[in-house]
């Protein structure tokens, strides 16, 4: 159950584009790389962006769960995982359950470059193709 959504500023995740710097780029993760052009599209589009954390309390647990961005225009939400590729159910259950854990009616989403075009699954959470997300930008709005 949805216990806490909180919003937290998007200053920590900065760190990765500074650090890719510090680095010189050596070190070249194609996710994280994916996570920026998402957040600077985001931005481009004029939506306030934030991360987003969720606690899950199911089994007597009490993990925090991060929502990579949490988009808003005026009183309209948007909550988006990215997610470079998704090959195993495992990796599929890791990204979709803090969007799960949200418990809202607003629009969730996982924008992912291993599959093809746009497709809903049965709990309503969109998978959208980040070429596709990039070049339609009415496909995916909050």
């Amino acid at each position: 159950m949805l216990i806490l959504c909180q919003e937290v500023p998007y200053d920590r995740k900065r760190f990765v584009g500074l650090r890719n710097a510090r680095l010189s780029f050596r070190q070249i993760d194609p996710g994280h790389m994916m996570e920026n052009v998402i957040y600077l599209e985001l931005l481009r589009r004029g939506y306030a962006v934030d991360v987003g954390v969720v606690t899950d309390r199911r089994n007597g647990q009490n993990k925090q769960k991060e929502v990579d961005f949490v988009v808003n225009s005026g009183d309209k939400r948007m909550y988006i995982q990215s997610a470079w590729q998704m090959p195993e159910d495992k990796k599929e259950i890791a990204e979709t359950d803090s969007l799960r854990l949200t418990n809202d009616f607003f629009k969730r989403v996982i924008i992912r470059s291993d599959i093809p075009g746009v497709i809903t699954d049965e709990e309503g959470i969109i998978h959208c193709n980040i070429i596709d997300f990039l070049l339609q930008e009415e496909l995916i709005t909050p």
